[in-house]
């Protein structure tokens, strides 16, 4: 058997181990610098031969330019699409034959790069990827291709009631702020796309100065940060386009609604939220997973479904965003039952703002948080890209271990008064998507 035939074997069976390790109790986090200044975290385990690394580079699609929205998301899905002398077709070859994996995304906030590769083949992975990000192609072939497989996306998302309702939202919520248009861009945004936006979006968004890393698995301190130098060498250092900044967010209160012929309406909503870096982020926290977030054993849950039977599910969730703090959920409900929905769902939001949790609903969303956190870190993959998140969102190193302490430390009388102080009925605004009746504009 060959010598690559073995090694697209091993790979999946140590990507499988990485997976179903044990969560870890004691997670060691090295904060590092490189010698040409690009930060990074480190979590060294020498247990298997592999290696993930996680990179983010901030602004993501918020960086487009005007009247070339949807650039930056194109760009990302041409970066495995050929490199230097490499079309798409070699670019995969040479990845697979080295038994190494690589992904890239486009968020608002954020461009995400993923690496999965095995020590021996560390060196040869890390010059395949690099090229990937500073010597990408962008040939004309692929360009139309990828535009067409965007194309399809926006197409399908206009037959989408979940898809309309986001859209609608963003566009009532976000004003001029790039959040209140889709990433993706629109059919004529996209089609109007030359290669030179494409190189334009790509020399705005991935930069140096904007870029935080994590690796964890089987790599010395000296050896990741001169990996990293050696990575991301020929990038540019900076960009002269700026991050967008805050959104000026209107919440009218209400529900607009999307004309949609559909039996079932789809529901989004959202009051103002709370800052990650806010002194009562933790109370919020478990305040959202008593009220929406706790699946069956929350209160929008069992009024709405269980109670009354007007939907299969509502939830609701904390939005942080570079530019915006939203507190947001969603529902679906037959369009004579979605104006009841609504009012249920309301009467609930005012209801937990008036008269609090009591300590049993307390103490069990801190025992199911504090119990499920540690089962986050069963890999080296989970690991890293939780703690390059945790660089983005500009957490200290010891997050991971006083997270739980953080969760315990909340009091029934703090996470009450963050009830009646964060809580706003009169600012929970609806988007409803469908045919409603006894709802309107």
């Amino acid at each position: 058997m060959s010598r690559t035939i073995i090694t697209r074997l091993i790979l999946p069976c140590l990507m499988a181990l990485a997976f179903a390790l044990p969560a870890r109790a004691e997670i060691e986090v090295q904060d590092l610098g490189t010698p040409g200044g690009v930060d990074l975290w480190l979590v060294e385990d020498h247990s298997i031969p592999f290696v993930a690394l996680e990179m983010r580079f901030r602004g993501g699609a918020s960086l487009d330019q005007p009247g070339k929205r949807g650039a930056t998301n194109l760009m990302t899905g041409l970066l495995e699409e050929g490199a230097a002398d490499m079309d798409s077709r070699e670019f995969a070859r040479r990845a697979e034959a080295l038994a190494a994996s690589f992904s890239y995304g486009a968020g608002d906030d954020t461009i995400s790069v993923s690496a999965r590769f095995l020590s021996e083949n560390r060196d040869a992975a890390v010059e395949l990827l690099r090229a990937s990000l500073v010597e990408p192609a962008f040939n004309q072939k692929s360009i139309d291709r990828v535009r067409g497989q965007v194309r399809s996306i926006i197409q399908s998302d206009e037959k989408d009631p979940r898809a309309l309702a986001a859209r609608a939202f963003d566009q009532q919520t976000f004003g001029d702020h790039p959040y209140a248009t889709s990433k993706d861009g629109t059919l004529d945004s996209i089609a109007g796309l030359t290669r030179d936006d494409i190189v334009v979006a790509h020399r705005a968004a991935l930069v140096r100065d904007r870029l935080y890393v994590a690796a964890v698995g089987d790599i010395t301190a000296d050896e990741l940060t001169a990996l990293v130098d050696k990575l991301t060498e020929g990038l540019p250092q900076s960009s002269d386009i700026a991050l967008p900044g805050e959104a000026d967010i209107t919440l009218p209160g209400g529900a607009t609604v999307i004309d949609f012929d559909t039996p079932q309406s789809t529901v989004t909503f959202a009051q103002p939220g709370i800052d990650r870096d806010d002194p009562d982020f933790f109370a919020a926290f478990l305040l959202n997973q008593i009220l929406g977030g706790g699946g069956f054993e929350s209160r929008l849950m069992d009024e709405v479904r269980e109670k009354r039977g007007l939907s299969y599910g509502v939830y609701s969730y904390l939005v942080d965003r570079d530019g915006a703090q939203l507190w947001m959920g969603q529902v679906a409900s037959a369009n004579d039952r979605v104006a009841t929905t609504i009012e249920v769902i309301r009467d609930e939001w005012a209801k937990m703002r008036e008269t609090g949790v009591t300590a049993e609903e307390l103490e069990d969303a801190k025992t199911y948080m504090t119990g499920a956190y540690p089962l986050r870190f069963d890999g080296n993959g989970p690991i890293a890209n939780i703690a390059v998140e945790m660089q983005v969102e500009g957490l200290p190193t010891d997050y991971i271990a006083t997270r739980n302490d953080q969760v315990d430390a909340v009091t029934l009388e703090q996470i009450n008064r963050v009830a009646r102080d964060l809580l706003d009925p009169e600012k929970l605004s609806f988007v409803v998507v469908g045919k409603p009746e006894g709802l309107s504009n």
